[in-house]
């Protein structure tokens, strides 16, 4: 079913335009943008069914891939997002989205399994220099899309203690990057954070 302003017929012209039977290049891109505008939208429906249609006929478009593979993630369809991601070109297995959307699953199980925040902020109230709280409640925040939170965190273990952990809050925040992409806000604020701890 299509719940969103995007009429089927124009699906079904993407669909054609993309297998190359309409005039010039097929406009993946274009139908990209379009399922773009669907989740900014929030309708996932319409976002997801684009992205079957380009995959229907070029099925190694790596940001289609990775665009279903976050819906069914969002969803609570793990597995689902797995498969899809593994269908991924081998060359281009490593390509910029679908290592986002790997890392952003990994870092979810990682905070999925470690439990209530609230545990980890008595722990910090008691203890402000509890860093393995500090840096699980990070985790935690992340899964939850706190970014900036996520961020000020690790940075906070990083200006107490750059050792700790063998420099293991820096680690993490730069795989919270990769996760985010390197030109998300939250990216580019800590970045700016970090240079100026690293380089004070």
């Amino acid at each position: 079913g299509f719940m969103g302003a995007i009429p089927e017929s124009q699906i079904n012209e993407f669909i054609t335009k993309v297998g190359g039977k309409g005039n010039g290049a097929p406009p993946v891109a274009e139908a990209l943008a379009a399922a773009t505008e669907a989740r900014d939208a929030g309708d996932m429906q319409t976002a997801a069914d684009i992205y079957d249609a380009i995959l229907a006929q070029a099925p190694e478009t790596i940001e289609a891939i990775a665009g279903l593979g976050e819906l069914l993630f969002e969803a609570g369809d793990t597995e689902g997002a797995e498969a899809l991601l593994a269908t991924a070109p081998e060359a281009k297995k490593d390509a910029p989205p679908i290592a986002a959307l790997r890392a952003k699953m990994a870092l979810a199980a990682q905070a999925a399994a470690l439990g209530n925040p609230a545990e980890f902020e008595r722990r910090l109230a008691e203890n402000p220099k509890d860093h393995q709280a500090r840096f699980d409640l990070a985790m935690i925040q992340n899964a939850n899309g706190d970014r900036t939170a996520a961020a000020d965190n690790l940075l906070a273990i990083i200006k107490a203690d750059r050792a700790w952990n063998e420099d293991g809050a820096r680690t993490q925040l730069l795989q919270l990057f990769e996760a985010w992409g390197m030109t998300d806000e939250a990216t580019l604020s800590a970045r700016r954070k970090l240079s100026a701890l690293l380089f004070s």
